[in-house]
């Protein structure tokens, strides 16, 4: 329950922070999370070519992020069912590759303005080639409550962990 409601927080707050318009692409998300409330950028190396990154997200992304989750929660005062569908996209350009990971909630939220096609913007992680053995990370998302997210990019991008994260785990 203390993780739905930080997922929750954190949404709000990002959506506050930018005047309640919610950023309907990965660039005004990647804009609006430096000065927005529990949010966090985080950049690091890996050893990995950037071509061999982009085939990992490209394989594991929507095999593993494209999932619906139900979570009920309930006290002696409250109810709450949320069901929530994440959507991952990988966009390949001349620069680099991106991993977009969108959250909508079919129930128990209410957006204080229209989503953008496929949920909001959860987290989007940038690998731009370094040399032609190396790729530089960037991810731009939230600061609380998404460790097993992080982590699982984390492993695609070095090759190291090839699994899927438990997205009931996340908020």
């Amino acid at each position: 329950m203390n993780n739905v409601r930080i997922c929750i927080i954190a949404s709000i707050s990002l959506f506050l922070q930018a005047c309640v318009q919610v950023p309907q692409t990965a660039e005004e998300f990647r804009k609006a999370v430096p000065g927005a409330m529990m949010t966090k950028t985080d950049t690091y190396q890996v050893n990995r070519p950037m071509g061999d990154v982009a085939s990992t997200f490209e394989r594991l992304a929507p095999k593993c992020l494209n999932v619906t989750v139900q979570t009920v929660s309930h006290s002696t005062t409250s109810f709450q069912n949320l069901v929530a569908r994440y959507k991952a996209t990988v966009v390949r350009t001349s620069e680099r590759v991106e991993l977009h990971v969108q959250q909508l909630y079919e129930t128990g939220v209410l957006y204080p303005s229209k989503p953008p096609e496929g949920g909001v913007y959860l987290l989007v992680a940038d690998a731009y080639a370094q040399s032609n053995q190396s790729a530089r990370v960037q991810l731009y998302g939230p600061s609380m409550g998404y460790d097993a997210l992080y982590r699982a990019i984390r492993g695609w991008a070095t090759g190291e962990n090839l699994g899927c994260p438990d997205m009931t785990t996340v908020p």
